[in-house]
């Protein structure tokens, strides 16, 4: 009986696991991998996501910063000139006079320009409503009067109209050497706040510009609540609020758990020549979460795919089964490995697994599309960040990757490299006389020309800085460099933009000619160096003329000059 009854347990056993069962095993054990290497190259997908997003965003960021600084360097130069032009007038009515007149229509981010003297009361305003305002008491003014430069204040409600501004002053003291008056500008911020509108409108990012006391002051449309409110009032803010204001670095980032379980990373930059900073927070389940639905759809995609797999492995042979499950696996790993060109050949599967390699197939062309558009956008920022808009040349950022790159090539040649520094003769007379907008044009037409020249020349042509130009010469040596110059100045000349404050009648360059044979005991700052030596020996000999630095003058330190054209 014994015998009997185990011969039936046996039977029963290999019932169980008969070839179907057997088969549905083997289809699980192969199903396995698949899922688990779908699921990875999602979770690949999903931090690869986060860190393009957070690059991006990054980039975005210090191109706002850059923006921002740009707007507040062109209040701090408005500030200059009325210093200098109050300085200058020796008069309370004429300054006054010349402020008046001289608000810039193109700076929307100027509200207001006034006048204060040494004790503190508006002597004049282009808006007369704050003539008479006592502002001895106030911080910025008390500031700008003791350190004897530019000052930004932090945020603060104007007297006579309670709006939310920040004020810049700059000491009529910087150019008189007494404490005669400063001159104020009121800053608009709705116009700082439009600045940072391209950081608006991205799911699970926040971004703000915050004044030392961590006050808001600019904030995109989408978060324009926070403008006015301390940053420690801001959820997900607070954490980093003491750490971002309290830090010596221009620039800091971490990343940290928030109260409510995100996961967030936060990077503050500082606005040169100010106290403020801009801050952003990305929150990465926000960013992320694309990928995460498409995570979440995949494991149900996949838990079809095995009752699928288990319920043909019962009536299918194994080859109907095995060689689809090899192919996606093979596409699977290959997206993995981010091969994204890799595609399934529907017509060589069963009709049951066409849908599946749809899924794969749309995947890849996705990832496949946002990869091309990731590079497409970075390399416009790249242009943009290296292109001066008003010269069409390159900015002092590009010039200077150009200089470190043709120096390294000319010191692996042993040829030569010249450089051509250039400065409009008298351009804040010109600017004083014709006004901004016939300066900008001015520059723009200085800018055409003298890319013409650098194209005939092989050379490379950008806008140092302000009236400031600037022309690398590769492969020419010092005489051939101030012959291009002499080029350079004659066709300024020939442009006969008047200019009736010069000697001239015309608008004039002066130049300053080096060259120099790069080698290990140079440096790419000292062919600058030698350039600008010879430009100030230009505007001191007389300008609209052209000086060259001899070549051993810029490897010996001398700093012997020849007078050229």
């Amino acid at each position: 009986m014994a015998s009997v009854s185990f011969n039936r347990k046996r039977a029963k056993l290999k019932q169980v696991l008969g070839i179907r069962a057997r088969l549905a095993l083997l289809a699980v054990i192969l199903v396995a991998p698949l899922m688990l290497e779908r699921i990875r190259s999602l979770e690949d997908t999903r931090t690869r996501q986060i860190a393009q997003a957070t690059a991006e965003f990054t980039t975005v960021a210090r191109h706002s910063a850059d923006a921002q600084r740009e707007v507040i360097s062109s209040v701090e130069t408005i500030l200059k000139s009325e210093a200098f032009i109050r300085a200058s007038a020796g008069g309370v009515s004429k300054s006054c006079d010349v402020l008046r007149a001289s608000l810039p229509s193109n700076l929307p981010w100027i509200r207001t320009l006034l006048i204060a003297g040494a004790d503190g009361r508006i002597q004049c305003a282009t808006n007369n409503m704050y003539v008479g305002l006592d502002l001895s008491d106030r911080p910025y003014f008390q500031q700008a009067q003791t350190s004897g430069r530019f000052v930004l204040s932090d945020f603060i409600l104007s007297r006579p109209v309670q709006t939310p501004t920040v004020m810049a002053v700059y000491p009529v003291s910087a150019f008189s050497g007494t404490s005669d008056a400063v001159v104020l500008a009121t800053v608009n911020l709705d116009w700082m706040s439009k600045v940072m509108n391209n950081l608006g409108g991205r799911a699970g990012i926040t971004a703000v510009l915050v004044d030392s006391a961590g006050t808001v002051l600019a904030a995109p449309a989408d978060q324009h609540s926070a403008v006015g409110r301390p940053l420690d009032n801001l959820p997900l803010m607070s954490a980093i609020a003491d750490r971002a204001l309290r830090s010596d670095q221009d620039e800091g980032s971490l990343s940290f758990l928030a109260a409510d379980g995100s996961r967030r990373a936060v990077s503050y930059i500082r606005i040169s020549g100010t106290n403020a900073r801009l801050i952003t927070s990305i929150d990465e389940d926000k960013v992320s979460a694309a990928v995460n639905r498409d995570i979440r759809t995949a494991y149900l995609q996949l838990g079809f795919v095995v009752v699928f797999v288990l319920l043909g492995a019962l009536i299918a042979a194994e080859k109907v089964v095995i060689k689809p499950i090899e192919m996606l696996a093979d596409m699977a790993k290959r997206l993995g490995e981010g091969d994204l060109s890799a595609r399934a050949a529907r017509n060589r599967l069963p009709a049951e697994f066409v849908p599946l390699a749809r899924a794969f197939n749309a995947m890849a062309a996705q990832l496949s599309q946002r990869e091309r558009e990731l590079i497409a956008s970075n390399d416009r920022l790249t242009v943009m960040a290296s292109i001066d808009m008003l010269s069409g040349l390159n900015n002092r950022r590009g010039f200077q990757s150009r200089l470190d790159f043709e120096w390294m090539r000319a010191q692996q040649y042993g040829s030569d490299l010249a450089l051509l520094m250039i400065d409009v003769d008298h351009f804040k007379l010109f600017n004083d006389t014709y006004g901004h907008l016939e300066g900008d044009s001015c520059l723009t037409r200085l800018g055409e020309s003298l890319s013409g020249i650098a194209a005939d020349t092989m050379g490379f042509a950008a806008r140092y800085g302000g009236e400031e130009f600037c022309l690398l010469l590769p492969n020419t040596d010092v005489n051939r460099a101030v012959e291009i110059g002499e080029q350079v100045r004659a066709a300024v000349q020939r442009l006969c933009l008047p200019h009736i404050t010069s000697a001239h009648m015309i608008v004039t360059v002066s130049i300053g000619v080096a060259a120099a044979k790069p080698n290990e005991a140079l440096r790419p700052g000292d062919l600058i160096e030698a350039a600008d030596a010879a430009l100030y020996a230009a505007k001191h000999g007389g300008r609209n003329n052209v000086v060259e630095h001899g070549v051993h003058a810029i490897e010996t330190g001398a700093t012997e000059m020849m007078m050229a054209g």
